[in-house]
């Protein structure tokens, strides 16, 4: 996850806040769209997302 919130950081000139909130956006609008998908795509952000411990933000 922290590749795709450098991404948007250079290439959309996001800061760290606003790329973490862009990702969660896409994450919710997916589940809301696909429900049927809704479980897998949980599975992804939390697979890819930050481990326990870990903040997005830092």
């Amino acid at each position: 996850m922290q590749e795709l919130i450098e991404r948007l950081k250079t290439e959309a000139g996001l800061t760290n806040e606003q790329a973490v909130k862009a990702i969660m956006l896409v994450k919710d609008f997916a589940k809301e769209k696909f429900p049927l998908f809704s479980g897998a795509i949980e599975k992804v952000f939390t697979k890819y997302g930050p481990k326990e411990g870990e903040d997005f933000l830092d």
